[in-house]
């Protein structure tokens, strides 16, 4: 593998986790015996091991963090509070980094993805480094058959050998990035790639990403997540 490149990883753990269900949000549920933020870090200081990350943490939540770092012996990496939206949590966190240059590149992943392989950080990083290439974003094909619904209710079938379910981490030239998220917020910012695209930085390949690659959303994907790592050991 060719050398990677210098790396400012920022994960986006500032959500409330209403959809999950449970007291705590989801990043900070218990999978293997500790939080599943902490497996999200670990695999980015595995993966890159000379990047810096950035973990982007509602206010409300920071204290907890601090205590649950305290309690497993984990050292935190920098924290950014984050905002009302993603975009603004994503903003928030691109916005303090100084000192990036032309090679460097900046991912962004979401904290509820424990189980991110280094292949899968891998391939994004390196692919956003190609030349004339303005970002890179991990997908798997799409298993089940899709419809796209009209205003008026009727529905009809997309061809799902075309369509790909999106992942994180996305990777992208450090410098376009932050001039993308200097754009005024606007609701078809769905992810970082959609940032990119309304600023005109539209090249964007996509990478290999994983099946194991869950995010957990719901509280079953919990158990999931643990039958994945069982079968890793």
């Amino acid at each position: 593998m060719s050398s990677l490149p210098y790396t400012f990883n920022i994960i986006v753990a500032a959500g409330s986790g209403l959809r999950f269900g449970a007291d705590l949000p989801k990043q900070f549920c218990m999978l293997d015996g500790r939080p599943v933020l902490f497996h999200t870090i670990e695999a980015f200081r595995k993966a890159l091991p000379d990047g810096e990350i950035l973990l982007v943490l509602s206010e409300s939540h920071v204290d907890m963090w601090r205590d649950l770092c305290y309690r497993f012996d984990f050292v935190s990496p920098d924290i950014v509070c984050g905002g009302s939206s993603r975009w603004e949590s994503v903003r928030n966190a691109v916005m303090t980094l100084h000192g990036e240059n032309p090679e460097s590149v900046i991912t962004v992943h979401d904290g509820a993805r424990p189980l991110v392989s280094s292949s899968v950080i891998h391939d994004a990083v390196m692919a956003a480094c190609m030349p004339g290439v303005d970002g890179a974003v991990p997908a798997i094909a799409i298993t089940d058959s899709v419809r796209m619904l009209d205003d008026d209710g009727s529905s009809m079938p997309l061809a799902r050998q075309r369509l790909r379910a999106v992942q994180t981490p996305q990777a992208f030239p450090a410098g376009l990035l932050k001039e993308a998220y200097g754009l005024p917020f606007s609701p078809d910012f769905t992810d970082d790639a959609s940032v990119m695209a309304a600023y005109g930085h539209e090249n964007i390949i996509l990478t290999e990403g994983s099946a194991e690659n869950i995010k957990i959303t719901h509280r079953g994907d919990l158990a999931l997540a643990e039958f994945i790592l069982d079968g890793r050991r």
